[in-house]
């Protein structure tokens, strides 16, 4: 990952709605929720909600597509994965002091 990517996903994430919203998708991967349940959840106006979301969907944090009348967002886990590993590589002076697997997302599980 780049810095300028890496920053760009910093500043979507340092805002508390956003933040909390990217969260709540995380929690409901892998089916994602439409908008207007993340709206409801947050207790968020809906065309604030819209430009939330669009500022994540830029950073590459967050995706919608049409399903029926909704758009339904979901979390890039492999973004934020990318994000955790950017942020943590000089980790121990760039040694390989864990598993390549830490930060990775890439097998997490819904909780049911």
């Amino acid at each position: 990952m780049e810095i300028e990517t890496a920053l760009a996903c910093l500043a979507a994430l340092a805002q508390p709605t956003r933040l909390e919203t990217f969260r709540l998708l995380v929690r409901h991967e892998p089916k994602g929720l439409a908008a207007g349940e993340i709206a409801r959840a947050l207790s968020v106006p809906q065309n604030t909600l819209s430009t939330h979301l669009n500022i994540l969907a830029h950073a590459g944090l967050a995706t919608g597509a049409r399903s029926g009348r909704s758009v339904v967002y979901r979390a890039d886990l492999s973004r934020l994965n990318a994000l955790a590993r950017f942020l943590a590589e000089d980790c121990c002076g760039g040694a390989a002091c864990a598993p390549a697997d830490v930060l990775s997302l890439a097998n997490c599980e819904p909780e049911k």
